[in-house]
């Protein structure tokens, strides 16, 4: 196996995670890429001369620094090269290379591991719906897995840690940079407990951008993933996309049809996401798999006033949408959401909504229009469905709502 200084050297190049797995599967080992002819680069679809400039740069420096890094704050590191590397996250489209580990890693590929995801300013019922979810998945014998953010994130890895189970938490940040700060209690919480993971060295800050690529991971990582509240355009939607290119099960909690926050997942309980109210809710779905790990836990009961669900006045936070003006129709509005935004799609949605560009065509007429495998166009086609780009018509045709934009 090749030294852990060139997984390092490969994973600090500045690749996006796709291209460096690509990188990785031209040369067959980091080291390969290291010493390989600087003119081997221009083999590899995808790569932009600033990538191959990075990759021509020959220093082990850096690769140095995070090992002692690592060393002095006690992480361990796992490349995709180990043979404990979770089988689960390493057959994902876009494994990431190295992780940076604290705490104690669990055995993925033997965990009932459910992702529980959803905004970070949630109403009250949401709050109530992400602790109760995640101390009865820990009760029941099942693994949580969440990010860290204050919200939904705090309060399933919470539940968790007071049903007496494991919780994992996957950061956009070094392991040794809390964040947000209010959460670094809960870090060493779920460090004791379980395990923080990231993909990034430890000293690197949070970015806007790396949260996206994260969530990829925590999906990843799961069976399935639950969206507990969030807007239709979120990053809890972008989880679900992810959580579906990846083939893994997608739950929902209902709330009410006028509460901003359950606007996501009461689309995706309309578009087949199955409906969840408890814990057991999910791990039946895999209790057959791990008879002698799963159980049916005693429902965490939601405190006074909890019936109330999600009511007109909850605080929506920054991913609601806006309220409209005056005498503005709301029943059209989540359907036509501007199409000439597309900057948050994936390439995949891209090109079908290319591919619809004045017609409308079935999923296996955009299968040929696009190249693309039949399970990414369909995954494709749900999430332009739940983020109102695309209508369904009789025939299980598909069209495009609203004006064109450039794809």
């Amino acid at each position: 196996m090749a030294p852990l200084r060139y997984w390092l050297w490969l994973s600090t190049r500045g690749l996006q995670p796709a291209l460096a797995f690509r990188v990785l599967e031209h040369f067959g080992a980091p080291e390969r890429a290291y010493f390989a002819d600087p003119a081997e680069y221009d083999l590899i679809p995808g790569l932009s001369d600033g990538a191959k400039e990075r990759l021509r740069r020959q220093s082990l420096e850096e690769a140095e620094r995070i090992l002692g890094d690592c060393d002095r704050l006690g992480l361990r590191i796992l490349t995709l090269g180990d043979a404990d590397y979770p089988e689960r996250l390493k057959n994902i489209y876009d494994p990431p290379l190295v992780l940076y580990i604290r705490g104690r890693l669990p055995h993925f590929d033997e965990e009932a591991a459910v992702a529980l995801v959803g905004a970070r300013r949630p109403s009250a019922y949401g709050r109530r719906m992400a602790g109760k979810l995640g101390r009865e998945l820990a009760a029941g014998g099942g693994l949580v897995v969440s990010g860290i953010a204050q919200g939904l994130d705090t309060e399933a890895l919470q539940g968790a840690l007071k049903g007496g189970g494991r919780a994992v938490s996957v950061l956009g940040n070094g392991i040794d940079v809390p964040y947000p700060w209010q959460s670094r209690f809960l870090y060493e919480d779920v460090a004791a407990a379980g395990a923080l993971i990231s993909e990034y060295p430890p000293g690197t800050e949070p970015a806007g951008w790396h949260f996206p690529i994260r969530n990829r991971i925590i999906s990843g990582l799961s069976l399935g993933v639950v969206a507990v509240e969030c807007a239709l355009r979120s990053g809890t939607m972008i989880t679900v996309g992810q959580a579906l290119d990846q083939d893994r099960d997608v739950f929902a909690v209902p709330g009410n049809a006028d509460a901003p926050m359950s606007e996501g997942p009461n689309r995706l309980i309309q578009q087949g996401a199955k409906l969840v109210t408890c814990g057991w809710d999910v791990l039946r779905e895999y209790a057959g798999r791990f008879p002698d790990r799963l159980r049916r836990p005693t429902p965490a009961p939601l405190p006074e006033g909890a019936e109330e669900a999600a009511g007109p006045g909850a605080p929506a936070g920054p991913e609601a949408p806006r309220s409209p003006s005056s005498g503005e129709k709301t029943v059209d509005k989540p359907l036509r959401r501007a199409y000439s935004d597309v900057s948050g799609l994936t390439e995949d949605q891209r090109a079908v909504l290319s591919a619809l560009e004045g017609a409308a065509l079935t999923s296996d007429e955009l299968v040929e229009r696009t190249g693309l495998p039949a399970r990414r166009v369909l995954s494709a086609l749900t999430l332009l469905q739940i983020q109102g780009y695309l209508t369904e018509l009789p025939g299980k045709r598909f069209e495009i709502l609203g004006a064109p934009a450039e794809i």
